[in-house]
Parts: C-alpha cells; structure tokens; sequence
C-alpha cells in the first residue's frame, strides 16, 4: 500500500522532532516544506509531505497512518 501523509503546525523544534519521528519510521519526504503565517496566533505554520509504501499490506479506510 502507498501511504500520505501532510504533517503541520507551528515553526518549532517539535514540528522537526514529528517530521524526524516519521523519518525515522521509513516516511520519505514528498516535496519541500511550505510556510504559512497564522496572524491570528502571529506565527508561522510549517508543513511537510511524506510518503511511504508498505509491501504486502492492502490500504483501507480504517487504515491509521500514524500506525506506520
């Protein structure tokens, strides 16, 4: 199965520390990160696309990403 993943939020060390957890578990970056700024909170947003394709294992809907 192919998996997808958008993983965001503020522009901090843990953002990076969730990005290198993923990592770390076999996700592979799809594309570069993006940037938004959040004026309500007067901070910016990250986000980062991952991929991963798990062999063998058939995707379904109650499939949980974080799982993997």
């Amino acid at each position: 199965m192919k998996l997808y993943r958008y993983l965001t939020g503020p522009d901090d060390s843990a953002f990076c520390k969730r990005v290198s957890a993923a990592l770390n578990k076999g996700w592979q970056l799809a594309g570069g990160p993006t940037l938004a700024f959040d004026p309500v909170q007067g901070r910016m947003i990250c986000g980062q696309a991952v991929v991963k394709e798990v062999v063998g294992v058939a995707y379904t809907e109650d499939t949980v990403l974080s799982d993997w």
